[in-house]
């Protein structure tokens, strides 16, 4: 695939994504709940595990329709993960995507209520998809896991309670692996799943996924170090504030550079599986080795 025709194609998943979290956030009663919804969901994400999402889905033979409502449902977990890291009681974040925090805008309890809203929300969305019914559950349950109890949540959980503490370099990965890679794991399993993959081709996209999730949170240690806050939309040097271990503060920022080098390796090693098992991975081969180079 070249690169003109990955940028088409890219574009295209977006706009089906766009269109889709647009067409089920139509505004309803009570208005002001579903526009505190809507103005993190629509601040300018890059649309990363919805992309992952269908990219997974298609890749092994699944048509975008199968996965765009899990998509759509992804997104709205992601956003609603990011308003509750923002609150005070959390990492404290004034600004998100350049623009004042959701509990900056709508207040601390609608800014809760809103994630509450778009988390359970998610869940109606996925359910509510048309297909397979038994791909439809495994699917769920994917993202329930990766979501909440062998993912993000704890991975969250664990983050916060490891504040202004030293710990292992074990412990940085329990947290990354959870934390960030949850959603990024649910991503691709869930589109695999989707799209028809048995059980050996989901284990090759959960071990992809792993490795991305780790390393896009090592990028994410970097970045806060070495960007600027024009940048990233949000504040820089935040971990450092909020006293977080991160892969800079434990290893330093070349043994960083190096590690996150690592991980693409391995990335790259487990698509090249993938596509010795006859699974059509160009565009996710493309869109991953872009990600690598990631600015914000």
């Amino acid at each position: 695939m070249n690169r003109v025709e990955f940028n088409k194609e890219l574009e295209r998943k977006i706009k089906s994504v766009e269109s889709a979290l647009k067409e089920y956030m139509a505004p309803r009663f009570p208005e002001k709940l579903f526009e505190a919804m809507g103005y993190s969901l629509f601040a300018g994400g890059k649309r990363l595990r919805p992309v992952l999402l269908l990219s997974a889905c298609e890749a092994v033979g699944g048509d975008e329709k199968d996965g765009l409502s899990f998509a759509a449902a992804l997104e709205m977990i992601h956003t609603y993960s990011l308003i509750h890291d923002d609150l005070p009681a959390m990492d404290d974040d004034d600004f998100r995507r350049g623009s004042p925090t959701n509990h900056k805008v709508y207040g601390e309890a609608n800014a809760i209520l809103a994630g509450d809203g778009l988390l359970t929300y998610a869940f109606e969305t996925m359910l509510s998809s048309k297909g397979k019914s038994e791909r439809i559950l495994k699917a769920a349950r994917i993202i329930a896991e990766f979501s909440g109890s062998k993912g993000m949540l704890v991975g969250q959980f664990v983050d916060c309670e490891s504040e202004g503490k030293k710990i292992e370099p074990k412990l940085l990965n329990y947290i990354h692996s959870n934390k960030t890679a949850g959603l990024i794991k649910a991503a691709l399993c869930a589109g695999a799943v989707m799209g028809g993959a048995d059980e050996d081709i989901t284990n090759g996209f959960l071990s992809i996924g792993e490795d991305l999730g780790i390393a896009f949170q090592i990028m994410d240690d970097i970045l806060d170090v070495t960007s600027s806050t024009e940048v990233l939309g949000k504040p820089v040097l935040s971990d450092e504030k909020n006293e977080k271990a991160t892969y800079v503060s434990l290893f330093g920022l070349e043994k960083s550079k190096t590690e996150y080098e690592n991980y693409f390796e391995n990335i790259n090693k487990g698509i090249d599986k993938l596509e010795e098992k006859n699974v059509n991975v160009a565009f996710l081969r493309e869109y991953i080795n872009i990600l690598k180079d990631r600015k914000k």
